[in-house]
This record gives structure tokens, C-alpha cells and sequence, in this order.
């Protein structure tokens, strides 16, 4: 009675070691490609600097053009609105509305009152850049919460208070600012409300306050039509965003900020990204269509042998056990060795992303998707295998 040893003898001898080399070096070179393009990607969109993502996310603001001068206000229609979601580029659309009533802002700093119209708009909280406590409005509090953007406040400090002889503030300093809203509508009589500043926008080029307050007032001291929506806020999806200025320009629309270069960056970064991925995506295609091959022309080398040892009374799963264990091992062998290289590979850019503020992102995507491979390619394997075994010994 032949050992399991003395069976493996006599399967390994048709086994080409170069053949099962060849395979391990391409899915190598093919697993690793891929992890390291999965890696980069998920480092250059994970921002660390604890302000606005960079990468991950682009939020553009767009605007109608105006033309000359006139008293009709320039908005969006719905037909618009609609056609603009529809675009591959454009991952959610928020509309900005304004205020249909006059405000005056007014507060006192330094024993100097300032006083001065402003504008007031809302937008939908999925779109702020920061999540401040108390964000909500309720009539019988009366207290208006406001986020205002940075650039307002360094236009304050360096342009606005030095040659007026007040004090440059900090954001917390200026949070504390007690700030009385004076509102004028349809109403006739102006009603005043306490407001503060809660929060600063890097996004947002606006005065903002919650959607809540904006509909209250709306209701309250506007004209009781629905505002038009005169701006919108997109969230751009960076890698489909190729054709987004030909769109703008085509249909009139103006996009606030430089927005626009950080999205051309982001969508270099992950068009790189998603290059190196696909290329090793086809090595490794070719790596295990260069083991399937092997495999098949082993057994079909192996043709006698098997059907000899299934006659000898060896159960056709017994037999294709020895070709498991053997693809299972040299799987295993693969994965680790490719995820070794990988993450070694990352020190090739992980302080150059950290000096921009990006960078040190979970392993678990990538070590997720060596075990999906492992799994997905040793089930295959394995498959191919006992199908293959059981054609031999049904005589095919």
C-alpha cells in the first residue's frame, strides 16, 4: 500500500518547478503593482492636517453669469438644477438660499460700534465643512447661530482694522462677539435677534445660518414666494470631473474659487492611481491564466498516474488534494511576499504626502483586499482542479 508520501513522490515528478516560478515571480510583481496603487490611493485621500479634505472631495460653488446690469435676479431653474445632477461629475447638489428681507448686522468692540447691511444665506448641513454645537434655530430662543467664512475675518484683521484703530481678533475671540441681527420685511416693524459667530468655513464663501432660521424668516418678513436658488453647492466626484469646465462653459455657469486646479490634482492623483492598479490587475490576470495552464498541463501529463491511482482505490478528492495543497501554498506564499513588498514600498511617499498634510491612512481597504484576492484566486484554483480530476476519471 503506497503512502501519502510515496503518492506525492509520484505526482511531483511531472510537476515544472519552472513553471510554478514563473507564476509566483508574475502574480508577485502583478499583487504587488496592485497594492501599492491601492495603498497611494487611499494615502493622498486621507487628509491629516484636521481642516478641509484636499483630495478625497471636491465642493465647487456655482453660479449663473450676469450679464451687464440688471434688477432680475440670475438663478437656476429647476430644469437647470435637474440637468446639473445628472452629470457623471457630480456626486450631490445643495442650493444656497438667501435671505428675502434686509439685515443689519451690528456689534461693539473696543468702545466702537459697528454697524453695517449684510446678507444672510443657508445652505444644507451635509455640505459645512465644520459641525459646530447648537447649530439650530428656535423662535423662542431668538438666538441666531452663524458661520462665518475665514477669508471674512482675515479681510477684517489685515485690511479693515488696523486703519480703523480696532483690534485684530482671533477666531475664538470673535466667536465670543455678541452680534444683534436687525431685520426688516413685509412686516414694516424691524425685529432685532442675538446672534453669534459659531463656526468658520473654508468652503463656504458666505454668511451662513441654519435652514431652519432661513425658512422661519423667509416665511416671516419675505414676499411668501419660494426663493430662487441664485448659487449651488456640488460635490464633484474628482475622478469624473474631466468634463466639468466644458460644461460650465457651455451653459453659462461660474465657479467660485481655485477650486478647480485642486480637482485637476485630484484627478491626476487618482487617475495615477487607478493606472498602476489596472496595470496590476493584468499582470496578475496573466499570472493565474499562466497557472491555470499549469495546472492543466500537469494534469493532463498526470493523466495515467491518476487514473492509476483511482483504480488502485484513491477517491478522485483524495487524489486532487495533492494539486490544492500545492496552488493553496503557493497562494499563501504570493500574498504574503506581495503585501510585504507593498508596504514597504509606501515609505516611497509617505513623508512627501505628510509635508501636504495627507497620508497615514488604514491598512485595513488594502489587507481587505489581499485576503478577497487570496481567497477569490485559491477557490478558483482549487475548482479548476477538482473539475479537471473528475474529467480524468470519468474517462474525458
Amino acid at each position: 500500500m503506497k503512502t501519502r508520501s510515496d503518492v506525492w513522490s509520484l505526482l511531483s515528478r511531472n510537476l515544472s518547478k519552472g513553471q510554478l516560478i514563473g507564476y509566483a515571480v508574475a502574480n508577485v510583481v502583478g499583487l504587488t503593482v496592485v497594492l501599492i496603487g491601492v495603498l497611494f490611493f487611499c494615502d493622498s485621500r486621507n487628509d491629516t492636517s484636521g481642516e478641509d479634505e484636499f483630495f478625497s472631495t471636491d465642493y465647487v460653488v456655482l453660479s449663473k453669469k450676469v450679464e451687464g446690469v440688471g434688477f432680475t435676479p440670475v438663478s437656476f431653474s429647476e430644469q437647470e438644477i435637474d440637468d446639473l445632477s445628472e452629470q457623471p461629475w457630480v456626486r450631490k447638489t445643495g442650493r444656497f438660499t438667501a435671505s428675502q428681507f434686509a439685515v443689519n448686522g451690528s456689534l461693539s468692540m473696543g468702545g466702537k460700534g459697528l454697524s453695517s447691511y449684510m446678507f444672510l444665506e443657508a445652505v444644507p448641513d451635509e455640505f459645512f465643512d465644520v459641525k459646530p454645537r447648537g447649530w439650530s434655530f428656535s423662535p423662542s430662543e431668538g438666538f441666531v447661530p452663524i458661520i462665518l467664512c475665514k477669508d471674512y475675518l482675515t479681510l477684517y484683521n489685515f485690511g479693515f482694522a488696523i486703519p480703523q484703530g480696532l483690534p485684530q481678533l482671533s477666531e475664538q475671540v470673535i466667536g465670543a462677539v455678541p452680534i444683534t441681527l436687525r431685520l426688516t420685511g413685509k412686516a414694516g416693524q424691524p425685529e432685532t435677534f442675538k446672534a453669534g459667530i459659531v463656526g468658520f468655513s473654508s468652503r463656504l464663501n458666505t454668511i451662513a445660518v441654519p435652514q431652519s432660521f432661513m425658512d422661519w424668516a423667509n416665511e416671516r418678513y419675505g414676499d411668501g414666494t419660494e426663493p430662487p436658488a441664485s448659487r449651488l453647492i456640488v460635490e464633484v466626484d474628482p475622478l469624473a470631473a474631466s468634463d466639468m469646465k466644458a460644461y460650465l462653459t457651455e451653459h453659462g455657469i461660474e465657479m467660485a474659487g481655485d477650486k478647480q486646479d485642486a480637482g485637476r490634482l485630484s484627478s491626476f492623483l487618482g487617475i495615477v492611481s487607478a493606472v498602476v492598479a489596472s496595470g496590476g490587475i493584468v499582470i496578475c490576470a496573466l499570472a493565474i491564466f499562466i497557472l491555470i495552464l499549469s495546472v492543466f498541463l500537469l494534469l493532463q501529463k498526470s493523466r495515467d498516474k491518476l487514473r492509476f491511482l483511482m483504480l488502485l482505490g484513491y477517491r478522485p478528492r483524495e487524489v486532487a488534494r495533492y494539486y490544492e495543497l500545492l496552488v493553496t501554498v503557493a497562494n499563501v506564499v504570493v500574498t504574503l511576499v506581495s503585501l510585504s513588498l507593498a508596504l514597504l514600498s509606501r515609505g516611497l511617499w509617505s513623508e512627501a504626502l505628510e509635508n501636504i498634510g495627507l497620508g497615514g491612512a488604514s491598512l485595513l481597504p488594502t489587507l481587505l483586499l489581499t485576503l478577497v484576492y487570496l481567497l477569490g484566486v485559491t477557490l478558483l484554483d482549487v475548482g479548476i482542479v477538482r473539475s479537471r480530476v473528475m474529467r480524468i476519471w470519468r474517462g474525458n
